[in-house]
Order: structure tokens, then C-alpha cells, then sequence
């Protein structure tokens, strides 16, 4: 089995080029999200708590370990696109440029010359989020990350949000924003208050590029952390379930459905939930002259789960069981928005 499923990506790889001709606006193309889960480089960072992620560190994560996981990267994404890889990718618990580096340049996503952008955040664990992106398809033109500060403890530190502005296809302008939200570590109740924080600056910033650009077209991906009807996303960044087409401007989060399927982007326990998803402005939702957009949905391929034998039936197939290192990928499922580009 495993042999087959090499050749089956082998026969991937080699059908694959950038934007070859065989790639028609009519296409399906799309955007990806996926949580790589501690794609960290062998360093110690002495201003991170990194140290586990070291070869002399408690998972002995080592070089040819992360010139593995980020193999097993390139391939979800390459499957995740079939013929056309993602436009955009985007990436949470990634530590550094390095580590990017290395996932564009010298896996078989190198065909592809994708570029990217990253920016340090203050994260106790070192860990960032990031994009990259197909330059032929989308050209950047504005970037900034954006602190998720906590007024009642300055001492807090989490991800920045990252906030991307560029040209579709030489067609559209897009604003994408990139999120990891503050995990339920220490429970869920606990740090129910952080994630209303973090929604709370998305939030603004959408409301500040709305003031400046009135129907501009959003989309926000990422770990939220949260479930689509969670406080944070339903009512502090109110993100509505479905478009009301008396009210523009809204925020439409394209995962609720999510919520009743089977397998959903995690698994705790017994319980799958949706807290990766994808939230986008109601102006990106209509048909116009540069794309269509078709369906957000859970890239669920078999090969990236695995028989849960003490909770009964599966879950992701992560890269580490304990301390143990076993050929996975994440312990989240990869998300994808697609759509056609129109010809203009």
C-alpha cells in the first residue's frame, strides 16, 4: 500500500508544472489553509520555548526528521490541489523563514516558485503564522502583521494576525488575513477571553480596510481555536452563518456546516470540531468578471487519517504518537476554498 501510494504522488509530481498550458482560467484552482503542527528548524531559540524541537530535545527532532515532515507537507498540498497546486497556502505553527524555505524550495513544491511572507511573532513557543503564493497568479502589493495585545496582562504574547493585500490574476483585488487564535490550553473557559481579544482585533482591522476600501473582498482563514458558533466568531467578529442580501458588508463564515460532518479539521477524544475554517466577506461571495467562487471544504484524503483505536473510529495521523515519531503529517486536516477564474 504504501508503495502505491509513492507512485500514485510520484505520477503527481511529474504531471505538474507552473500554470502549464493545460491549466485554463475555467479551471478549478483554490486557496488552502492547513496548521502544519510544529514545523520548527533544529536551533534553539534562547528567546522561545523551542527546546523540545531540538536534536538533544524530547522528541529529538532532527534534520532529516524535518526534511521528512516537510515532504510530507508538499505532498498534502500538491494532492490537496490535484493538478493545480493552491494559489495561496496558507500556514500556522511554522517557526521561521528557514523552515519555509525549505518546504518551498526543496520539496517537489519547487516547481512552483512559490514565494513567500512571514514575519516573526512574539509566541512564547516561537511558532508563526505565514503565507505562500503562486507569483504568477497573485501579486502582493501590502502586507503587516498585526499584534493581538492583552491590556490587562502585557506580559501575554500570541501570534500576530497576518494581513496580505494583492492582485488575483491581474484581475482582483484581495485581502487576506491569516490567524492562529490563542489555544484552549489551560481550558476552555479560562481562555475563552483571549480569543474574544483576538476576534476583536480582526474585527478592526476589517472594519479599517472596509473604511478605506468599502467593498472589498475578504477572506480570513485559519485555527480559530473555536467552533463557528462560538462567542468570539459568531458574535464578536459576527460572522454570520448565511448572506443576507438586504445588508452589505457582512462577514460570511463558509464552515458552519462543517459542524454536522463526520470528520471534521481535528479530533479531541470522542469529538471532532471545526476550528479551522474559512470567513469571507459577503463582496467576495459574488459572481464578477475575475473568479466564481464554488465550495469551501475539509480535505479529508485517507492517506492523512488513521484508525483511532481508543476513541473509535479515526483521526489525523500526526506526526508524533507521545514522544514517538511515526510518518504523519498533522493533527489537523487541511481546509480548501475553491473557485474558477473568469477570464478578463
Amino acid at each position: 500500500m504504501k508503495v502505491l501510494i509513492l507512485t500514485l504522488l510520484s505520477l503527481f509530481y511529474s504531471g505538474t508544472n507552473c500554470f502549464s498550458q493545460s491549466n485554463k482560467l475555467n479551471d478549478e484552482f483554490s486557496f488552502m489553509f492547513y496548521n502544519s503542527e510544529n514545523l520548527y528548524d533544529t536551533e534553539n531559540d534562547s528567546l522561545t520555548n523551542d527546546d523540545e524541537f531540538t536534536p538533544g530535545g524530547d522528541r529529538r527532532w532532527n534534520f532529516g526528521r524535518l526534511r521528512d515532515k516537510s515532504n510530507r507537507l508538499a505532498k498534502v498540498i500538491l494532492a490537496a490541489g490535484k493538478w493545480n497546486a493552491p494559489v495561496l497556502v496558507g500556514l500556522c505553527e511554522i517557526e521561521s523563514q528557514k523552515v519555509l524555505e525549505m518546504l518551498v524550495k526543496q520539496t517537489p513544491l519547487s516547481k512552483y516558485g512559490f514565494k513567500i511572507i512571514h514575519k516573526d511573532s512574539p509566541d512564547r513557543r516561537g511558532i508563526d503564522v505565514a503565507l505562500v503564493y503562486r507569483p504568477e497568479l497573485f501579486k502582493p502589493f501590502d502586507y503587516k502583521a498585526i499584534p493581538v495585545i492583552d491590556p490587562l496582562n502585557l506580559k501575554f504574547k500570541t501570534r500576530d494576525i497576518l494581513q496580505v493585500s494583492g492582485v488575483l490574476h491581474n484581475c482582483d483585488t484581495l485581502h487576506v488575513f491569516v490567524n492562529h487564535w490563542p489555544s484552549r490550553y489551560g481550558g476552555l473557559m479560562e481562555t475563552m477571553r483571549l480569543r474574544r481579544l483576538a476576534a476583536g482585533v480582526l474585527k478592526k482591522s476589517i472594519h479599517d480596510l472596509l473604511s478605506i476600501y468599502p467593498k472589498a473582498k475578504i477572506i480570513c482563514m485559519g485555527d480559530f481555536n473555536d467552533t463557528p458558533e462560538d462567542e468570539s466568531l459568531f458574535k464578536v467578529l459576527n460572522a454570520t452563518k448565511e448572506d443576507n442580501p438586504t445588508i452589505q458588508g457582512e462577514m460570511i463564515n463558509l464552515s458552519f456546516k462543517w459542524m454536522n460532518y463526520q470528520v471534521q479539521t481535528l479530533k479531541n477524544r470522542y469529538s471532532w470540531l471545526a476550528f479551522d475554517q474559512w470567513i469571507v466577506s459577503d463582496y467576495f461571495m459574488k459572481s464578477n468578471s475575475c473568479q466564481n467562487l464554488l465550495k469551501a471544504e475539509i480535505f479529508d484524503a485517507a492517506f492523512l487519517l488513521e484508525a483511532d483505536k481508543k476513541y473509535g473510529g479515526v483521526k489525523p495521523k500526526r506526526t508524533y504518537v507521545g514522544f514517538k515519531y511515526q510518518e504523519g503529517f498533522s493533527d489537523h486536516l487541511p481546509i480548501l476554498l475553491k473557485f474558477q477564474m473568469v477570464n478578463n
